[in-house]
């Protein structure tokens, strides 16, 4: 398996890493036997950095990653995220960066995984109500305490970034990136690289819409969150659709799969920069992983580029209570 580093501080990380969202809650169809098979199988291939979040079920995708992992602790770099708070039912409360509030969401997943340190710690989104420094500056309380290895920030704008690191190195910045989410490269990219902090980049796929699966809204089960998102939506959902044909096309063309092409293409963009696709099934997973054996030459990262420009996706990447937590 090929390897990244995030970070001046030099956190290694398998090249491709393993979404687990979806394994608990947002997208339909999920089955947690085949989910923790799916992370036994990712550990197998060599795919051993594995993103989940307190807010993510709520509270079960740590406790399944814990599962999956038990035993084989040392394979894995395991990365969590706090700051999106949720209630015992599953109602959004709201962010919380306070000093307080990390520490004891801090102590909670360490429970709910069980492990004794967390390998990556980020903050899930901004509270714009906690100066970055105190929310940075307690998240340093953790990497002294031994809880914490690395720090993160998710959605982060390129000021509170440099605030943030300023306060202590941040290892990695996670941020949605993919052929049709390229805002990252105007500055938070740039951002990121003047700073020496590794880009993990989120939705890589889409939401799956680059895989070429759905054609139709209704190919989405009623209880999938993704028909609340603007760009599976009405006319949306056919522009983008016109745009996932084109890649289709050049896929097909060179043997390979839509969704391969688009991992491959993130993996031409830096060496820094470290894709998390959500799989829930083992030959998902295959196919994700089989990207990283096509190397798109430069001339082809070009033309990849001209397929799905900045811009080219239609609607927002989020309903808008959601754009509003990101990017400050």
């Amino acid at each position: 398996m090929q390897q990244r580093t995030l970070g001046s501080a030099g956190l290694a990380v398998s090249a491709l890493g393993l979404g687990c969202m979806g394994m608990s809650e947002f997208y339909a169809g999920r089955d947690e036997a085949e989910a923790i098979a799916t992370i036994h199988h990712a550990l197998d291939l060599g795919v051993t950095f594995l993103d989940t979040a307190d807010t993510y079920g709520p509270f079960t995708n740590e406790s399944l990653v814990g599962r999956a992992v038990r035993g084989r602790r040392d394979q894995v770099v395991i990365a969590t995220k706090f700051g999106n708070v949720r209630g015992a039912n599953g109602e959004f409360l709201g962010i919380n960066g306070t000093p307080a509030y990390v520490r004891q969401a801090c102590d909670a997943s360490l429970a709910r995984l069980g492990v004794e340190t967390i390998d990556l710690y980020y903050q899930h989104r901004v509270d714009p109500r906690v100066p970055i420094e105190d929310t940075v500056g307690a998240m340093a309380e953790l990497v002294r305490a031994g809880k914490v290895r690395h720090l993160g920030l998710s959605e982060a704008a390129p000021a509170t970034i440099r605030r943030a690191h300023a306060v202590h190195p941040i290892a990695a910045l996670q941020t949605e990136y993919s052929l049709w989410t390229r805002d990252a490269e105007a500055e938070i990219l740039p951002t990121c690289r003047a700073l020496g902090i590794g880009f993990v980049a989120y939705s890589p796929l889409g939401r799956g819409f680059l895989t070429g699966r759905f054609k139709r809204v209704e190919d989405l089960p009623a209880d999938d969150w993704r028909r609340h998102n603007p760009r599976f939506q009405g006319g949306n959902f056919a522009k983008n659709l016109a745009l996932v044909e084109r890649i289709e096309r050049w896929s097909a063309a060179r043997g390979c799969a839509p969704a391969q092409t688009a991992l491959a293409w993130l993996l031409a963009k830096g060496p820094d920069i470290v894709p998390i696709p959500g799989a829930k099934h083992r030959g998902r997973l295959t196919e994700d992983v089989a990207a990283l054996g096509l190397h798109l030459t430069p001339d082809e990262v070009t033309e990849v580029d001209r397929l799905a420009p900045p811009g080219a996706a239609s609607g927002l990447r989020y309903p808008e209570a959601g754009m509003a937590a990101v990017n400050r």
